[in-house]
């Protein structure tokens, strides 16, 4: 992984088989960002992305072994029980151009990824909702 900070931007080029989720939380925990927005795009070759059931308050994992474009991956940065929250979603590809996209839980690196974590000033907590079962903004 490469950085380069610019203003309040945190820039990242990943490299092939490194992970999205492991490598935005690196560098979230050792700069110490409590607040923050994440964009970007790249190629991964294989995903682990999460659906959601409200009823069961359980996400279903869904995962594509093969090189898909990354077409849209958005997110942010938070913090819980003192620790750094990275939520992110994620919209791929197929060679077909069909799209699949969910909570990602696993992004490995394919042939790049260009990501931007533009950092808010301050902090912004999460808390456990009992309702939903999810770890929402404490705001």
């Amino acid at each position: 992984m490469r950085e380069k900070v610019m203003g309040n931007t945190v820039v990242l080029r990943l490299e092939i088989g490194e992970d999205i989720v492991s490598c935005v939380k690196d560098v979230c925990t050792r700069r110490r960002i409590k607040a923050a927005h994440i964009s970007g795009i790249g190629a991964l070759k294989r995903t682990v992305v999460g659906v959601y059931n409200m009823a069961t308050k359980v996400y279903k994992a869904n995962e594509y072994n093969e090189f898909m474009e990354l077409t849209n991956l958005c997110g942010n940065v938070s913090v819980m029980n003192g620790e750094s929250y990275i939520h992110l979603h994620a919209t791929l590809a197929d060679e077909k151009g069909r799209a699949f996209g969910g909570h990602l839980n696993e992004g490995i690196i394919g042939a790049t990824a260009e990501i931007f974590i533009t950092v808010l000033d301050g902090a912004i907590n999460r808390v456990h909702c009992d309702e939903t079962g999810l770890n929402i903004f404490d705001i």
